[in-house]
């Protein structure tokens, strides 16, 4: 029987947990979409700085993702983040989920985002989105936990190779109680 993951909110003191896993997680899936092998995404997007100012940011929540006793994953949610940019609090984001390839095949995935369904449904949410690479496994697991593909577009980032600039939107509608629509 797989064991369920357990889920822990972050606050500062797990900065450097956070970025351990971002790191590893990072140089075990992603450094092929790059022609600097990831060097500057690193550099700019996994400092302490960085993940201090968006914890400190409203609605945004980071959460441990424990396979057991050991931290395999990280999630970072913006809550009443709607899907063109506005505060809404009918949406919710899901921006980053990052899993350690040890922790690959375990059901952590579908569990995480049927946590984030949970806990958006239990804040009356219409919808959980997120961005993904347009062919990449992770699109097609999204979609197999039911979000749609809402709109494409290319991801300008320096560095990143051409054949992965392609993004898509994806959205997972969820049902609503006590709310007429």
């Amino acid at each position: 029987m797989i064991q369920a993951p357990e889920y822990k909110i972050c606050s500062e003191s797990d900065i450097p947990q956070i970025l351990k896993i971002y790191k590893q997680s990072y140089i075990e899936h992603y450094l092929h979409l790059w022609t600097d092998s990831g060097e500057n995404y690193m550099k700019t997007n996994f400092t302490k700085e960085k993940i201090f100012s968006e914890m400190n940011e409203d609605d945004t929540r980071f959460f441990l993702i424990y396979d057991g006793e050991l931290p395999v994953g990280i999630l970072k949610i913006n809550n009443n983040k709607a899907i063109d940019k506005t505060r809404d609090t009918e949406y919710l984001e899901i921006e980053r989920i990052y899993f350690l390839k040890e922790a690959a095949g375990k059901g952590l995935g579908k569990s995480t985002i049927k946590m984030v369904e949970h806990l958006a449904t239990g804040e009356n949410k219409k919808a959980i989105w997120l961005k993904a690479m347009e062919d990449a496994d992770a699109t097609k697991f999204y979609e197999k936990q039911g979000f749609v593909v809402i709109e494409q577009f290319d991801f300008s980032y320096p560095n990143i190779k051409d054949e992965f600039k392609r993004m898509v939107l994806m959205q997972l509608l969820l049902k609503r109680t006590g709310i007429e629509d």
